[in-house]
């Protein structure tokens, strides 16, 4: 049982769009990922997502609207929900969802990570 600082934790690495976990608990996983340009549309099949802004800010692109989230806020997206992320410039985000969670969601691609390295 430890504590973790998120600051120690992102200046670990650098690549763009690859979740780390870095927590488990009753079947999720807390997952820290850094995010630069537009990611794919995609949705998640049985898994509702939590995106929570550390440091910049990301737009949740939804088909029916656009979602801004800024440090500190965090935004919910439901299962079944297509959604795509985007980061102008580059974001911080602490993800909270199901370990059985794919990062593209229904969609498998050249930024699909299946294995997800532990810091």
């Amino acid at each position: 049982m430890n504590k973790v600082n998120l600051a120690e934790k992102f200046s670990r690495f650098s690549d763009h769009w690859s979740p780390k976990i870095v927590g488990e608990l009753n079947g999720q996983q807390v997952k820290l990922v850094k995010l630069l340009g537009a990611f794919v549309w995609h949705h998640h099949e049985n898994e509702d997502e939590l995106f929570l802004v550390v440091k910049g800010r990301l737009r949740m692109e939804l088909r029916d609207r656009v979602v801004e989230i800024d440090p500190g806020e965090f935004l919910i997206v439901p299962c079944g929900v297509e959604h795509r992320p985007v980061a102008e410039e580059e974001v911080h985000v602490l993800l909270f969802e199901p370990a059985s969670t794919l990062n593209t969601g229904n969609v498998h691609g050249e930024r699909t990570v299946e294995t997800l390295e532990r810091i």
